[in-house]
């Protein structure tokens, strides 16, 4: 039986840049400092008017392909993981599929899952490579969040930010993706909603808006949900995998911000380093915070093959997913 591998990742961000010190002269009166310090995101990428997801994961897919010399009819599925669709239907990977120059052999598929995303679309992917359905899976992930955040929105602008990844999966005869656990309790689902958006407007969220944003988010519910929920899901990955925390290398987390995943490493009893911290020139960017991070550490040198670590998402939905990985892909 065949098995899936994180091959090759390309990443795409819009042009425009957003960083502190442009706030600082827009917004003189927002402590700037104690935001970045707490968030440990200088910059972001912002989408512009006419630049929608399917732009930035196309953009991302091309760079994958041209970098890399793949053929576009070897690619059997594209899965594409977003919460910021073109619009409602057709389906966005449809739009992207002809796009590409993909085969029309070639299946396509939304998924809308935010910042657990990644990781379940790896154990998408490597179910298509196990039943034999697929050899070759493109994967795409992009968000614009920022184009439902409103401009004096203080909590989420200093936040979020636009951008896409698209990492080729690769059957191999090496187990690489192995003991995926998933979480889900919609009970927390107004922790993080958009309140206008589709034609069933979601639930008020619990406590009133501070700001205009379409967008909600409770900050202080999110980080208490994960602090509990995480640590649990990083136990069972080790248990089922056979390994010890001195035996990972990395334990790489879905990139929310400084605060939340530093009281994560302090609540799983590891040192801060290694659970990385990269996300200040990118802010959280949703879905695609995994596969930026294992392009940026693959590009620093950081991560080798061989590596043991896990990989764990979580956020909106609520939803938490994790898994064991094991770094196969060398230049």
């Amino acid at each position: 039986m065949k098995h899936a591998s994180i091959g090759p990742i390309a990443l795409h961000f819009p042009e425009k840049v957003e960083s502190i010190d442009t706030l600082r002269e827009e917004f003189p009166r927002w402590n700037l400092d104690l935001i970045q310090q707490k968030t440990g995101i200088y910059q972001r990428h912002i989408a512009s008017d006419d630049e929608f997801a399917s732009d930035l994961g196309v953009a991302a897919a091309e760079k994958l392909i041209e970098q890399y010399d793949i053929d576009r009819s070897t690619i059997d599925f594209l899965l594409f993981c977003t919460q910021t669709p073109d619009c409602p239907l057709p389906t966005t990977s449809c739009l992207m599929q002809q796009r590409l120059g993909l085969s029309t052999d070639c299946g396509a598929l939304d998924f809308n899952l935010g910042c657990s995303g990644y990781v379940y679309g790896l154990s998408l992917a490597d179910g298509l490579i196990k039943s034999g359905a697929a050899k070759r899976v493109l994967f795409v992930t992009a968000e614009t969040y920022t184009k439902y955040i409103d401009r004096n929105d203080r909590s989420l602008r200093t936040i979020f930010g636009d951008g896409a990844a698209a990492s080729l999966i690769e059957a191999s005869d090496t187990p690489s993706l192995q003991h995926f656990k998933f979480g889900t309790d919609g009970s927390g689902a107004d922790m993080l909603l958009l309140t206008k958006s589709g034609p069933r407007q979601p639930m008020p969220p619990r406590n009133r808006h501070r700001w205009d944003s379409d967008l909600y988010m409770d900050g202080p519910s999110l980080i208490s949900f994960t602090v509990d929920a995480i640590p649990g899901l990083v136990d069972d990955i080790l248990g089922k995998a056979g390994v010890d925390k001195s035996d990972v290398s990395y334990f790489l987390m879905h990139q929310a911000t400084y605060k939340m995943l530093s009281e994560l490493a302090q609540r799983i009893n590891v040192p801060q380093d290694q659970v990385p911290i990269r996300l200040s020139h990118v802010g959280n960017t949703v879905s695609s915070t995994l596969p930026i991070l294992i392009q940026q550490m693959r590009d620093s040198g950081d991560l080798k093959a061989g590596m043991q670590n896990l990989l764990v998402g979580f956020g909106v939905g609520l939803s938490w997913a994790g898994c064991y990985w094991k770094e196969t892909f060398t230049e």
